[in-house]
């Protein structure tokens, strides 16, 4: 009787240890994707650098060169290891305020297949040029701009992640 009791505990510790440990990798994989950065468009360029750096004590990531006419383009201010606001100039076409916000993903292919597989809408997967990042934008119902980004080590956003302390 003991040994049919200890089977049966056993067996019993089996099933509920395979059940936690399938729930536990659909909270990782529902976990995968994170917002890790927010597209803002400022109307003082200089003004919100100097906020977000002296005031808040954000530190500047990573800028891209000046656009042309020598005005700042874009620049990642980094809040915390993963964090970061994209920061660039308000113009004519896209005024002050929020932008966008972007989802970081390991696999940006499979996020954007899952997105169309559930019936939404996604670019396809591009290069960020300059950044090294992989890119694909998703609008929301209410017209939000929702970026998809993969960052691998040699990105620059994945240089600042890495080099974070």
């Amino acid at each position: 009787m003991r040994y049919v009791r200890g089977i049966a505990l056993f067996v019993a510790g089996i099933f509920v240890g395979t059940l936690v440990m399938q729930v536990r990798a659909q909270q990782n994989a529902n976990t995968a994707h994170r917002i890790n950065h927010v597209g803002i468009r400022v109307t003082d360029y200089q003004k919100s650098l100097d906020f977000y750096t002296k005031i808040l004590g954000f530190k500047v990531a990573y800028a891209f060169p000046p656009n042309p006419d020598g005005s700042p383009s874009t620049t990642f201010l980094q809040v915390n290891k993963d964090t970061f606001i994209e920061m660039a100039a308000a113009n004519a076409q896209q005024p002050a305020g929020l932008n966008h916000f972007g989802v970081y993903t390991e696999d940006a292919n499979a996020t954007v297949a899952k997105i169309r597989a559930a019936g939404g809408t996604a670019n396809d997967p591009r290069s960020g040029g300059p950044s090294g990042s992989i890119l694909s934008n998703v609008t929301d119902p209410d017209m939000i701009r929702i970026e998809i980004n993969q960052q691998g080590p040699t990105s620059m956003m994945g240089k600042a992640m890495a080099a974070w302390k």
